[in-house]
């Protein structure tokens, strides 16, 4: 017997389930854990990116803290290739950040939605909010993923 297939998810539903999912939790300054999310998906679009990509980003977060479980990612009514971005973008536990580079920029579409990530994540808007230890660290962390992937520091 085949398994009839299933409606893919709308980027609607893919907000919403994204939004739900980090529901209470906060970025490092505080605000929202949702507003980031929304940041990454609208840097997504405004670099062109196509709709798996735009879903890849709203979901960039979820397996890797734990708001969705890699088994729901699995499952769930999303194209291989939004899948295929969510994974390369999760980091794993104790690994370096040279195989992390190479896993996104060998996952056709995740060097995108890292760079609009990484954009966000930078901006001195943001990081002006945090404690002068904690902007220096994330400034320079930022700054190396962003060479390892090959983009430039401008967003």
């Amino acid at each position: 017997m085949t398994e009839t297939p299933r409606t893919p998810l709308t980027l609607a539903q893919v907000e919403a389930t994204a939004r739900a999912a980090h529901a209470g939790q906060t970025d490092k300054a505080g605000r929202p854990y949702a507003e980031h999310l929304r940041a990454v998906a609208e840097g997504v679009r405004e670099r062109g990116g196509d709709e798996d990509q735009i879903a890849a980003a709203w979901l960039h977060d979820a397996v890797e803290d734990d708001a969705l479980s890699p088994q729901w990612l699995r499952e769930a009514a999303l194209s291989s290739r939004t899948k295929d971005i969510v994974l390369a973008v999760t980091k794993r536990a104790g690994e370096p950040p040279e195989a992390y580079a190479a896993r996104i920029l060998a996952t056709p579409g995740a060097a995108l939605v890292k760079e609009a990530d990484l954009a966000h994540n930078a901006d001195p808007a943001r990081l002006a909010i945090l404690d002068e230890a904690t902007r220096m660290r994330l400034t320079e962390k930022y700054a190396r993923m962003r060479a390892l992937l090959g983009q430039s520091a401008a967003v």
